[in-house]
């Protein structure tokens, strides 16, 4: 690894880990109301909305099956975690075949 990028990297990290802290942090001050609860339930479907849809704009092909994949995934098993890594995988897959 290069030394100029070992300050970058801990300053990165650094950041990260404050921001994280500092979201829980924030949150003690905030009363949870139902509505508060509800928008927190809906962000990590936003953000995953806000990643997936411009790539499913595009319609390139390896990324419009592993959108199938991981829709079908997530109908059968409410998973997150796997349902990502079966459409990491299928993109993988379909990138190498169409090599």
């Amino acid at each position: 690894m290069r030394a100029d990028l070992v300050p970058l990297l801990a300053a990165v990290a650094a950041a990260s880990f404050f921001c994280r802290v500092g979201g829980f942090w924030l949150m003690r001050f905030v009363p949870v109301t139902p509505r508060v609860e509800a928008a927190l339930k809906a962000t990590p479907l936003a953000v995953m909305i806000g990643i997936v849809a411009p790539v499913a704009a595009r319609g390139r092909p390896a990324e419009l099956v592993a959108l199938a994949a991981v829709a079908l995934v997530m109908r059968f098993t409410p998973n997150d975690l796997v349902a990502a890594m079966v459409g990491v995988g299928v993109v993988a897959v379909a990138r190498l075949l169409a090599v």
